[in-house]
């Protein structure tokens, strides 16, 4: 497990491997909003928390289809499929790896983004703690999408249709929460929301992931 992280983790650093692509998608969102909605600042913290954790569902749904995708073309995902791994195993540790390399850096770099759109400063701890929660509910249910899609032609736009609507939830109380931060009122209901879906997907979906990647490759 630790060689196909390492392996995972060497492949998305190297050049063209998607690193860094998130982040910058990320900033563009972030540079663009302003020009869309005005510079007020008043205006701008309104809605920061929704476009914060709008900005990273979509930075993370990027480098998505490229999960599975080149080792089914170069045919690696065949011999991790008849290796003595399990494939939950497999779908668990490159879940992981699309995380330390897409997820991570949103979190340690989400107060950047945050001062771009005058977030109030109460609400920057709570921002990247609901990242921190939230991000690998996204990856892990990225990684269900990829497998499901893997080996189909046009699999990108049909992976972004059935990953979409079960971010849902994981947008959902990752925005009320930072929203809540920002005003002033309790954070707790919607963190402990945010991780349970991140528990319920580590749990749940390896299994699901595996077994959608055994039907594909048979």
């Amino acid at each position: 497990m630790k060689a196909l992280l390492w392996r995972d983790l060497r492949l998305a650093t190297r050049a063209g491997g998607g690193f860094g692509l998130a982040l910058a998608f990320f900033l563009i969102v972030c540079t663009l909003v302003p020009f869309g909605v005005g510079p007020e600042g008043r205006t701008l913290a309104l809605i920061a928390p929704g476009i914060l954790w709008v900005g990273a569902l979509l930075s993370c749904l990027l480098s998505l289809d490229r999960l599975f995708a080149l080792d089914y073309e170069d045919g690696s995902l065949d011999l991790l499929a008849s290796s003595p791994l399990p494939g939950e195993a497999v779908v668990a540790v490159k879940a992981l790896a699309h995380w330390l390399t897409t997820g991570l850096p949103l979190v340690l770099a989400a107060p950047v983004f945050g001062l771009l759109l005058h977030l109030p400063g109460p609400a920057y701890a709570t921002m990247m703690l609901s990242l921190l929660l939230g991000t690998p509910a996204l990856s892990m249910l990225g990684a269900f999408g990829a497998a499901v899609t893997v080996g189909l032609r046009r699999g990108g736009l049909l992976l972004s249709l059935l990953v979409l609507p079960l971010y849902i939830p994981t947008l959902i109380f990752g925005a009320e929460a930072v929203r809540r931060a920002a005003t002033g009122q309790a954070v707790t209901t919607p963190l402990v929301f945010l991780a349970g879906i991140t528990l319920a997907t580590l749990a749940l979906v390896p299994f699901v992931a595996a077994g959608a990647l055994r039907v594909n490759l048979r």
